[in-house]
């Protein structure tokens, strides 16, 4: 069995703990980051503004001491002032966090099915994956069973750099934004064949977004082999990727190109049309199933119906 043990795990920074009271159980809390969320949860319903008056009664907090915090909130953009009334309401920092959440629910819901697919057609390790800054997530997996298998572990980060899954999700950033994520980000090498260069990695992501897909020996692992194409929704925005993962025993090159690229490809197009991307009609005289691919090879992922034996969703 072939795990990611070898790559850093991430784990969410630890709260401080405070006792609560006399109560039996020992509650993380932070008092501030509290008094920060009820303050926004003051905004719901029909309420769309609130001056800091109507917030220090309703949170039973003095003006002064509330200053701060409105202040702070304005300034990362949770909160907006409205310059006719000086009342405040939600700003837009909070709708690209619930439209963030949106994506991840509907992500979840649409592709469980197709990996389930997946799974049945190629019997390997199958998930799909978001990027968050210069990592990747995985937000569901389904597992292989066969005695020599690849383990992935479903909402840990890693890096995006050395994955398949996050090949093809770089592959997809403006230049731009590439930069902005890998900056400060130093590329560790964790087998002989990482890319530890920035100026490679940049030609590498540019020929994966010719063919459309990702293929990346380097998993963390010497011994696993992954590809990866990438989803998108109803706007065109890459969020998420389909990836197979398998030891390098089974993951041949002609299987790697004639079976499972096809597969990623297709699988995440019908995830992406699900989503409501309307991909564009090539023209006749040179069709294409995806980059990369043939019509010939197009690969129909027939849908199961049964619920799949392994599954795991994210945390």
């Amino acid at each position: 069995m072939i795990s990611f043990e070898n790559l850093p795990y991430h784990p969410p920074a630890a709260a401080v703990a405070h006792p609560a009271g006399k109560r039996e159980k020992t509650v993380y809390i932070i008092n501030k980051v509290i008094q920060a969320l009820d303050l926004l949860e003051q905004f719901h319903g029909e309420i769309d503004e609130l001056s800091l008056t109507q917030l220090s009664k309703r949170l039973s907090l003095h003006e002064n001491h509330l200053r701060p915090l409105v202040a702070t909130l304005k300034d990362r953009n949770y909160l907006e002032q409205n310059p006719s009334t000086g009342g405040y309401r939600l700003g837009y920092k909070t709708l690209e966090l619930a439209q963030t959440m949106l994506r991840q629910i509907d992500l979840y819901r649409v592709s469980h099915p197709v990996l389930s697919s997946i799974f049945a057609i190629c019997g390997e390790t199958t998930a799909a994956a978001v990027l968050s800054k210069s990592f990747v997530i995985e937000l569901d997996a389904i597992h292989c069973e066969q005695p020599v298998r690849v383990v992935s572990r479903v909402g840990v980060h890693l890096p995006a750099y050395c994955t398949a899954a996050g090949k093809a999700l770089l592959a997809c950033e403006p230049i731009e934004e590439l930069e902005r994520l890998l900056e400060g980000v130093e590329l560790v090498s964790y087998t002989g064949n990482t890319i530890c260069s920035v100026q490679d990695l940049a030609g590498e992501l540019r020929q994966i977004a010719q063919k459309g897909y990702a293929i990346d020996d380097r998993e963390g692992d010497p011994e696993v082999v992954g590809i990866a194409a990438a989803i998108r929704d109803y706007a065109g925005v890459v969020v998420g990727a389909v990836a197979i993962t398998a030891p390098s025993c089974r993951m041949t090159v002609e299987r790697l190109h004639t079976e499972l690229a096809p597969l990623v490809l297709q699988g995440a197009r019908e995830i992406s049309s699900h989503l409501g991307f309307q991909e564009a009609e090539p023209e006749a005289d040179d069709a294409v199933a995806s980059p990369g691919v043939a019509p010939s090879t197009r690969t129909r992922i027939p849908h199961q119906k049964r619920k799949p034996r392994t599954s795991n969703r994210a945390a």
